[in-house]
């Protein structure tokens, strides 16, 4: 049977440069060829225009039930940083496997799939399916297509493992997130006749204040939720755009902001905040001076949170495949960053978070995952394996 290690698997992954700006099709074409070797069909969703694609694919017998092991094949960009090692080439080095995605999250997918001839071998109760995605990175949009059309199917897993880089901690929540674009259209003139003109910048600066306001808000102790990690909602503007020239009153300025919401509280209310002040406070200022202004809100993504009950099958699943010992089976650990997960969990699919690396490494110039945490995600394969099969010692409903 044609096997290979995690690492060589690494090595190929790390390989096709699958920043979500540019096509994921040659790694995907990789792994769909490598599934057919070994026996395994699997199926491809394209988007649109066909230029990235979601890969599934079963193992063993059909039928609800099983496990999902799902992971995002696009990393982020490597322009403007700094790196001392080939980020598309995998480079070992004291014990750490460096290059673009190691982490976050290649080496998860690397685990899973140098797995599958052992998942061949077992002889599987239930299924596996491995679910990889595209354009994770930039807002979870690429997976959604192909969730939709499983759900149409029928689909009905027993638990979703998503393997960001959580150090193969279990990890059972994260928070939800929105981003909205505001535009501010205000009135241009020379700067030597300002009061004339509406300065888009000025009323952009009053709402990106406002923000903060709500967002200050927000960290009061009523609104916390200590699971998390910063405990409470947050907000930020991460991005700004405005102006054409200093002796020109800009016409135009339009911010990004995000929400990051903890469970229980709905993320639209900050921009109907947002969106109130504005139209009681700034627009009747901005149209006494010129009528044709305007500040418009448009929503560019969001995807909800993940919170699974510790109680859960799901929580004692994953806690037994990861080697977490007995005290930490029914803790509520959490990351601050978001997954696919709550797309998963909003299907009514258990989903729990656990990979091989950290985020501490991810996004960063020389990212790496350790040996040894590569090692520790191929133990949990094997116990997946061992689990769902009815092979001595197998606990395929357990």
């Amino acid at each position: 049977m044609n096997t290979r290690s995690s690492q060589d698997m690494l090595a190929h992954l790390v390989g096709f440069p699958t920043v979500s700006r540019e096509s994921n099709l040659g790694l995907i074409e990789f792994v769909h060829d490598y599934l057919h070797e070994l026996g395994v069909a699997s199926e491809l969703f394209h988007n649109d225009d066909r230029s990235k694609a979601n890969l599934f694919a079963t193992i063993g017998p059909p039928g609800d039930g099983g496990v999902v092991l799902s992971g995002h094949t696009d990393v982020v960009p490597v322009d403007g940083q700094n790196w001392t090692v080939p980020p598309f080439r995998l480079t070992e080095a004291d014990g750490r496997l460096y290059g673009r995605g190691t982490a976050d999250m290649k080496g998860y997918l690397a685990s899973v799939l140098a797995a599958v001839p052992r998942f061949l071998e077992d002889p599987l109760a239930v299924p596996i399916h491995l679910a990889f995605s595209y354009d994770e990175e930039i807002g979870c949009v690429g997976v959604r297509p192909m969730l939709a059309e499983l759900q149409k199917r029928g689909f009905r897993p027993r638990v979703c493992v998503i393997g960001e880089p959580t150090g193969m901690r279990p990890v059972l929540g994260h928070k939800a997130k929105l981003a909205v674009r505001c535009c501010v259209k205000g009135a241009a003139c020379h700067s030597a006749y300002a009061p004339y003109g509406v300065n888009a910048i000025h009323y952009a600066a009053r709402l990106v204040a406002r923000l903060e306001e709500i967002g200050d808000a927000l960290a009061e102790p009523g609104q916390r939720d200590d699971r998390f990690d910063p405990p409470f909602t947050t907000v930020q503007a991460g991005l700004i755009r405005g102006g054409r020239a200093l002796n020109i009153v800009p016409a135009e300025c339009d911010f990004d902001f995000e929400v990051r919401a903890v469970p229980g509280f709905d993320m639209r209310t900050v921009t109907t905040q947002l969106q109130s002040y504005a139209s009681g406070t700034l627009l009747p200022r901005m149209r006494a001076v010129v009528p044709d202004t305007d500040i418009r809100f448009e929503t560019l993504n969001a995807y909800p949170g993940l919170a699974t009950d510790p109680d859960s099958d799901a929580a004692r699943l994953i806690a037994a495949l990861s080697g977490a010992g007995q005290d930490e089976a029914g803790r509520f650990d959490t990351v601050a960053f978001g997954t696919e997960g709550g797309l998963y969990d909003a299907m009514g699919i258990p989903t729990v978070v656990c990979g091989p690396g950290s985020m501490d490494q991810g996004h960063k110039p020389d990212e790496f995952v350790t040996v040894e945490q590569l090692s520790r995600c191929d133990a949990m394969m094997a116990r997946l394996a061992t689990r769902l099969s009815n092979a001595p010692g197998g606990q395929a409903n357990g």
